[in-house]
């Protein structure tokens, strides 16, 4: 067997091997089969393997191994804030007086978790620059479709029913046009200039009295900072829009500058991603969504407020768009933000922006000789090179990202945003060293040079990993979904 080849765990499985050890039932078996109803009671017992605790840790451990993740390795996707998870976090989310209470508890019995609910709510609202915050939307597509809605029901309060397109710009996240489909809205695209950012022409042209709102990534999915946003803002107002911010890039600008500042009307957060909650797996995420005065009354409810010394959850929200999650958002992961922003302080917060930017910018100009800058301008937490040069070799950056695998990294984001041809976008993020972006610079190089004078090496990646490279349209369309056990021998 090749050692890269790890068998199955039924293949370990030996009759009679015992991994576990639980003290004899307590309780009458026939009792409890008496609760459960008959159509969930096994007639035959599950094939689970026999194997020994040892080779449940060593098989388990070994898988682990293979996986990549932000604790095992350097994970610069793009526009997604793949950063270290402080351990701390977790040790407080797990606090029995957080872990252990439930949501149908009468809230008398509660009220320190709901006070740090509070105290985020607040929080989040003081670092955007809005009135209000809601914890319900579960995560960050979730918010956005949230605070479309709050918008609609802005508009519709006032009689204004032809209010029916959004405007996205081109180099928007893909969520936002799904958003404010789904929201019910017809998704609009505004082009971006050679600069990258939003043109304010094209802008012009689009914005008319059928506009809701200009979904706004700032600094945008190129990682450039929109330079122009307060004529932006001024644009889409004089309209009657409202101007919605995605905070899927709050990394850039948490501590130096507010969402709410720069004109924006309502605001989503990704506490997964910015506020360090676990990201990747299939979630949970949170996200969050703040709004401006004129359209507190519409948030989600039943809206966290305090009155005197305690906190109680508001029905009365008659002009509220309604409950968007049962009970009130994803807690572990809003705990987790929580500690998070008490342990970093203001100062701390400020500094993870600086340093993020310091990262990206100091990667970009690492890479700069190598890879096509599509824009030459300094960046904000992440940025995007080009792959033209190395197309032109035969290679595409979808092989330069299998051969990243070959050096144990997770590849970058690639031919993402669209608008930039033969894309990868990297994003360091801050809490990665100085050693750490120099040895990915350094793999990425290599691979330039290799495009240049070995090009079937990185057209026939990857080459060290378990499988070679996927079908990756077949795996996604037709996944292996069931094994069949072999037969064991006694």
């Amino acid at each position: 067997m090749n050692k890269q080849d790890q068998p199955l765990i039924f293949e370990y499985s030996r009759p009679g091997r015992v991994g576990y050890s639980l003290p004899e039932l307590d309780v009458p078996a026939e009792e409890i089969l008496d609760l459960i109803p008959c159509d969930y009671i096994r007639q035959e017992a599950p094939e689970w393997p026999e194997v020994s605790e040892l080779q449940i840790m060593r098989h388990y451990t070994a898988l682990s191994k293979r996986n990549h993740g932000v604790d095992s390795g350097f994970y610069p996707l793009g526009s997604c804030t793949m950063k270290y998870n402080p351990k701390v976090n977790e040790v407080v989310a797990r606090m029995a007086g957080l872990s252990h209470i439930h949501p149908y508890q009468d809230e008398e019995t509660v009220q320190g978790a709901m006070e740090m609910l509070y105290r985020l709510q607040t929080n989040l609202a003081e670092i955007t620059g809005m009135d209000e915050v809601t914890l319900q939307p579960a995560a960050g597509a979730h918010g956005e479709w949230t605070g479309l809605m709050i918008i609609r029901a802005y508009h519709e309060a006032k009689g204004d029913f032809n209010r029916t397109k959004v405007i996205v710009p081109d180099s928007a996240h893909g969520t936002n046009p799904a958003s404010a489909t789904v929201a019910g809205f017809e998704a609009v695209t505004v082009k971006s200039n050679e600069k990258g950012i939003v043109d304010l022409e094209d802008l012009r042209r689009v914005v008319d009295e059928n506009t809701a709102a200009l979904m706004l990534t700032n600094p945008n999915t190129l990682g450039l900072f929109e330079e122009e946003i307060v004529e932006m803002a001024s644009i889409v107002h004089e309209a009657g829009g409202k101007l919605y911010y995605d905070g899927a890039n709050m990394n850039a600008i948490m501590g130096v500058i507010r969402p709410g500042d720069m004109g924006f009307d309502v605001v989503h957060l990704n506490l997964h991603k910015t506020f360090t909650g676990p990201h990747g797996g299939g979630g949970p995420g949170s996200g969050p969504v703040g709004v401006k005065e004129d359209l507190v009354k519409y948030l989600p409810k039943p809206v966290l407020v305090k009155e005197g010394d305690r906190y109680t959850f508001d029905y009365d929200r008659p002009d509220s768009i309604g409950r968007v999650k049962p009970f009130y958002g994803n807690f572990g992961i809003n705990v987790r933000a929580y500690s998070y922003i008490r342990t970093m302080g203001d100062a701390g917060l400020t500094q993870v922006s600086k340093d993020a930017v310091l990262n990206a910018n100091y990667l970009m100009k690492r890479l700069e000789p190598y890879f096509d800058m599509p824009f030459n301008q300094h960046c904000k937490h992440e940025f995007v090179l080009s792959g033209k040069r190395q197309k032109k070799q035969g290679v595409r950056t979808l092989d330069m990202a299998k051969r990243l695998l070959d050096f144990g990294y997770h590849p970058p984001t690639i031919y993402f945003p669209i608008i930039v041809e033969e894309c990868m976008m990297i994003e360091p993020t801050e809490t990665e060293s100085k050693e750490t972006l120099d040895e990915f610079a350094d793999a990425l190089i290599q691979i330039a040079k290799e495009a240049e004078t070995d090009p079937e090496i990185v057209q026939d990646a990857p080459h060290n990993t378990v499988i070679s490279r996927l079908d990756e349209t077949r795996a996604a369309r037709q996944p292996v979904l069931r094994y069949e056990r072999p037969k064991q021998e006694a």
